[in-house]
């Protein structure tokens, strides 16, 4: 394992509490950062993990606040992508020109198109970066992109519960493989997860936000779970345009495809019957992932000049449906 690096988990939750574990388990210095009855729990008897039969007990740091982590220099950050205008200020503080923020967070990221060439190079994403705030605090320069894999759940107060999943790609914005990049892969790898450096960290990133882009919102909207969404051919029917209009605006911005819209609509139909996130926060009053996953989509799509009438309807729908939840806020 290499040897001296800090690794702050901010937002201590299921994903980034899994991390947390392996990195811990194997004897990284590994700082939990989070609040409430969870960090309590993890305060008093450290955080237990549940995964492929076997039952996982360390004892990581596990603080409240940012300034109690102090300066790491490597901070994961496992929000949710509408939480980060708020929490950028108290992550900036754990880091210097020296740390990096890994970006394990669904959607289009706030950096997207930091390092990226052509004529919409350090442009804003308005959807996840609103006037900029979350780029001034946290510049994309910092940035590393993750792809997050696996799925888990805080099913008490410092308890996890790893369902699948052990892969975190990684991959510098502008495609490098920069010695920061090489060393947190090493560091994940060698705690036992799978961490490959992509150079086009955004194929990646499309491909998992094509499904998230229509699943999500359509169950949020139907209350149906995955295996009804791909099985139904009208709901099918409905996510493959938007599928199809979001490949549109990805390959307009130069992202390739390696699967085909059928396969990736296939792959999710063998999850079975998974409520998505968004489901899930829309029933238990959570704030939803509506900008990141739908929002900044259709944002890009008029940035690039392609139609997307069902994307915006699903949008326009979704967005009303989490207003009248008291799950989602905006000045419309």
């Amino acid at each position: 394992m290499p040897q001296g690096l800090k690794v702050a988990i901010f937002g201590a939750g299921a994903i980034g509490g899994m991390m947390g574990v392996k990195l811990a388990q194997a004897g990284a210095d590994v700082t939990f950062i989070a609040r409430g009855p969870h960090l309590a729990a993890m305060q008093a008897h450290g955080v237990t993990m549940h995964s492929g039969g076997e039952t996982i007990n360390v004892r990581p740091r596990c603080v409240g606040s940012a300034a109690e982590a102090g300066r790491q220099d490597y901070v994961v950050v496992t929000l949710k992508a509408h939480s980060l205008p708020a929490a950028a200020g108290d992550i900036a503080s754990m880091m210097d020109d020296r740390s990096a923020l890994i970006t394990a967070v669904n959607g289009v990221p706030y950096w997207y198109f930091h390092g990226l060439e052509g004529p919409y190079r350090g442009r804003i994403v308005e959807s996840v970066d609103p006037g900029g705030v979350v780029s001034r605090i946290l510049p994309p320069s910092c940035a590393i992109g993750c792809v997050v894999y696996p799925a888990a759940e805080v099913v008490a107060p410092g308890v996890i519960e790893h369902s699948y999943g052990d892969r975190f790609s990684l991959g510098e914005p502008d495609g490098s493989r920069s010695e920061r990049v090489e060393a947190v892969s090493k560091l994940l790898i060698s705690s036992g997860l799978k961490a490959p450096v992509r150079p086009k960290i955004r194929d990646e990133i499309w491909v998992k936000l094509w499904g998230n882009l229509c699943f999500n919102p359509l169950s949020a909207l139907t209350g149906a779970t995955l295996d009804v969404l791909t099985g139904r051919p009208d709901l099918r029917a409905v996510c493959r345009a938007m599928m199809l209009e979001a490949q549109g605006v990805a390959e307009a911005l130069g992202v390739k495809f390696a699967i085909s819209v059928d396969k990736r609509i296939d792959g999710a139909a063998d999850v079975g019957a998974h409520k998505t996130s968004m489901l899930q926060d829309l029933e238990r009053g959570r704030p939803m992932e509506i900008d990141a996953l739908l929002g900044a989509v259709v944002e890009l799509g008029h940035l690039v000049g392609r139609p997307m009438p069902q994307c915006e309807t699903v949008l326009a729908l979704v967005r009303q449906r989490a207003r009248g939840a008291g799950c989602y806020n905006d000045a419309a």
